[in-house]
């Protein structure tokens, strides 16, 4: 007769269940992705953030590349004597070119000489400001030489040719002393406000 064999009881406490993983886990746990780093990649975060950065930085201002354009045009700065030997110089050369040009014409002469006048007035630096409009009819009439009628070729016929020409020429020699004046004069209050206003803005000391 068989003897089914019987499996003795155990006796004690029962083990408890082994630890669930973290993807069997409620909670939290259950929807974060197992080894996946938290922080930024590596290789791609920083330089994405740097590139961010960069592209959402401000360009310059409207006005600082306005500024930018402006040095770009010639803008020199003569003292009282350079600007003097500055329009005498351009005088002269216009001179020759109206006698080569125009066959000495004291009208052409005349045009040309209030663009030289406002170019010194503009030129000229600030602190020799009231010079421009002292040597622009000198250089006027050093550059009457060179279109003034000679007379007979002598000395004296050549400064008779002179006078006479600044007597019938006057009106472009006064036209050219005044716009030298009048760009000067607004220079000149131009100068004072910005100094005012350097001194207004200035911290007490």
């Amino acid at each position: 007769m068989e003897q089914h064999g019987t499996r003795p009881a155990q006796y004690g406490p029962r083990r408890s269940r082994a630890a669930l993983p973290p993807q069997g886990r409620g909670g939290a746990a259950a929807g974060r992705p197992v080894g996946r780093p938290t922080g930024p990649r590596a290789g791609g975060g920083p330089a994405r953030a740097a590139t961010g950065r960069q592209a959402g930085r401000p360009g310059p201002p409207a006005a600082a590349r306005g500024a930018g354009a402006r040095r770009t045009m010639p803008n020199p700065r003569l003292t009282g004597l350079g600007s003097g030997l500055f329009c005498a110089a351009v005088m002269i050369v216009l001179g020759y070119l109206d006698a080569l040009l125009f066959g000495a014409s004291l009208t052409v002469y005349g045009v040309l000489f209030v663009p030289v006048c406002l170019l010194t007035a503009v030129w000229v630096r600030r602190g020799d400001l009231l010079t421009a409009p002292v040597v622009v009819p000198i250089a006027f009439a050093v550059g009457l030489v060179t279109v003034a009628e000679s007379g007979d070729g002598g000395l004296g016929g050549r400064l008779m040719g002179i006078v006479t020409a600044l007597a019938t020429e006057a009106g472009w020699l006064y036209g050219g002393t005044l716009a030298a004046g009048s760009t000067v004069i607004v220079r000149r209050v131009r100068l004072m406000r910005r100094r005012r206003a350097a001194a207004r803005n200035r911290p007490p000391g």
